[in-house]
């Protein structure tokens, strides 16, 4: 259901043939972009308060002044009308509404969709089918997990390619921290048993899982099944000893605690992980918020974009911000369906002991995160007002981009090209450019190539967002003629530059800052325009060599099988596998090779003078 007026929205209209029944509203501004989105339980009455009421926050004064039209999704249930906010908000990220960035960077435990599924630490999109489980609040935590995983419940940890191939027991066997499944050292049943009972134990769980393997184990003694019986009370004795070890004050909470706290147009929700007792750690979270939001909103926002698909919210969670009473049956409905336990909301009024000193803490930190975003905000807006004073600019610096290029020999050279804004290094914006078809080791050819892919076809005038206010080459002043010759060729002349070499002797704090007209910047070393230049350059040089060993160690790691005709990836496992690695293989007659499944004798002559053309 819409209603639109380019002019000027009608509310009474609308409102007339609002539903009376629960679902999502989304508000559209005058070029249809969706500018908020929100539920209710009763559609017309939620949509006439912001209609109908004089004093409006004035966020919503904004808000509603920017409304073109509004649509309405009825939903069969409020549980329904939550989960689609959720994700139109995901969607269309309206710009009246709390956003949570995506933690996508974050390190998980990723159980795998096999026949024996596998756990392994992950990070990155989480598209792959399969469990997630986090995210955790650094990759030493997920991998103490894993170790302890291993040695409680022999979970196999290999590469899918290494399970396949197996023909005996690894030594992950031998010590006893894989249960072999690979060579059928346990059947299906008993493994997926065994992978259930671990993602108990993820989940924090202990205790029911501990008591479902005294029952296993009561079992297996009643059958006579001693050695079984003894592995399990072995497996329960050591779970104790984790809940032991990690226990404060003999607490065996599994909670999330999440702490909000405002100061200066920041907004920071703290969330600290707990699980069995076990603290593993905080994480500052920084939504996007827009301005006079009530905290209620922002933490009830918050915490439904925090859990969702892969992210299973534990059996408590504290907040410090005390939501409606409508608002959290909402939140707590939405959030125990998705689970098979029942949720609950503690504020600081119902905790105490242990509890309450967590929630000091994570205030604490929450706090501390605000206060350091703050100095740095200070810090960024102090060196952008030096350079801008020094260089005499009109108008204020929103944007820097910085040019490096590495290579090692000539061998796999990267550009690198790095943004710098009044918020700092904007790493979205960051860009790697693979140089092909120059000289190796040619820098001025590279760095023609990098600056005319980067700048051909663009118009300032029609992208002043995404184009820069000075542009930065790291070089002297070779690398500053082609940069010229390159923007004097694309028409764009009038865009300022500069390069900084280092200077005698790569002297810290001797670097040469050069102009345009190749004459030297005269900054005083110790002022924050020189450290800010600087700065861009270094994090320009550290982005380019970090994407030229990523790019070279990967072609370096590539098997040299895979540049021989006739060899995929079936028969270059199956060749790997049959002498146990390159090496041996390349020692091999032409005879030997034969033997291998899939290689004729024809394929296996192919392979041996393959090998040694590559030699």
């Amino acid at each position: 259901m819409t209603q639109q007026d380019s002019v000027k929205f009608d509310a009474n209209d609308f409102l007339k043939h609002a539903p009376l029944m629960p679902g999502v509203y989304m508000m559209r501004d005058i070029n249809h972009d969706v500018i908020y989105v929100g539920k209710a339980k009763n559609l017309k009455n939620r949509l006439s308060s912001y209609f109908k009421t004089k004093q409006l926050p004035p966020k919503t004064q904004a808000l509603v002044a920017n409304i073109a039209s509004i649509e309405t999704t009825i939903t069969t249930t409020e549980r329904e009308a939550l989960l689609l906010e959720s994700n139109l908000i995901k969607e269309y990220r309206p710009r009246y509404n709390v956003r949570l960035i995506d933690d996508k960077s974050y390190p998980y435990i990723y159980v795998s969709d096999h026949p024996f599924p596998r756990f392994s630490f992950y990070r990155g999109a989480r598209k792959r089918k399969g469990r997630m489980f986090g995210p955790f609040p650094s990759s030493g935590a997920v991998r103490e997990t894993l170790n302890l995983m291993a040695k409680v419940f022999r979970i196999r940890e290999c590469e899918d390619s290494f399970f396949s191939h197996r023909t005996r027991p690894c030594l992950q066997y031998q010590i006893q921290r894989c249960s072999g499944p690979c060579v059928d050292k346990i059947s299906r049943k008993e493994y997926l048993e065994t992978v259930d009972e671990a993602m108990l134990f993820l989940r924090g769980d202990s205790q029911k899982l501990v008591d479902l393997l005294i029952a296993k184990m009561t079992l297996y003694s009643q059958d006579l099944q001693f050695e079984k019986a003894g592995e399990i009370r072995d497996q329960i004795q050591y779970i104790r000893e984790i809940q032991g070890s990690n226990m404060m004050e003999e607490n065996r909470d599994s909670l999330d605690i999440h702490a909000l706290y405002t100061s200066a147009e920041i907004v920071n929700v703290e969330v600290m992980m707990i699980r069995d007792g076990r603290v593993l750690g905080t994480r500052a979270y920084f939504p996007k918020v827009p301005k006079d939001t009530p905290n209620e909103e922002i933490m009830s926002a918050f915490i439904m974009q925090y859990y969702g698909e892969h992210r299973q919210p534990p059996r408590n969670i504290i907040i410090n911000t005390e939501l409606s009473k409508e608002e959290e049956t909402w939140l707590l409905l939405a959030l125990s369906q998705s689970v098979d336990y029942q949720v609950q909301l503690q504020y600081p009024q119902n905790i105490r002991g242990r509890k309450r000193q967590w929630l000091n803490l994570v205030e604490s930190n929450a706090r501390h995160s605000v206060e350091i975003k703050l100095a740095s905000r200070a810090q960024v807006e102090d060196r952008l007002f030096s350079l801008n004073t020094i260089l005499g600019f009109e108008k204020n610096i929103q944007r820097i981009e910085c040019f490096d290029i590495s290579h090692s020999f000539g061998e796999r050279t990267v550009a690198s090209n790095v943004v710098y804004t009044p918020e700092g290094f904007t790493k979205k914006f960051y860009r790697r450019f693979n140089i092909e078809g120059v000289t190796a080791g040619d820098d001025y050819e590279a760095m023609r190539q990098v600056l005319t892919r980067r700048f051909k076809g663009k118009d300032p005038a029609q992208d002043p967002q995404g184009f820069p206010d000075l542009l930065l080459i790291d070089g002297g002043k070779g690398q500053l003629q082609v940069a010229i010759e390159v923007l004097d060729a694309l028409g764009l002349s009038a865009l300022p530059l500069m390069s900084i070499s280092e200077g005698e002797g790569k002297v810290r704090g001797k670097d040469i800052i050069w102009m345009r007209d190749k004459a030297p910047l005269p900054l005083d070393s110790s002022s924050p325009a020189f450290h800010l230049l600087t700065q861009i350059r270094d994090e320009a040089h550290r982005f380019a060599i970090e994407g030229h060993r990523t790019r070279r160690d990967k072609m370096r790691r590539r098997s040299v099988l895979e540049d021989i005709p006739g060899i995929g990836e079936t028969r270059r496992t199956a060749l790997l596998t049959h002498f146990g690695g390159l090496e041996s293989l390349k020692n091999a007659a032409v005879s030997d090779i034969a033997k291998v499944p899939g290689i004729s004798q024809k394929l296996a002559e192919v392979v041996y003078q393959g090998l040694r053309d590559i030699n």
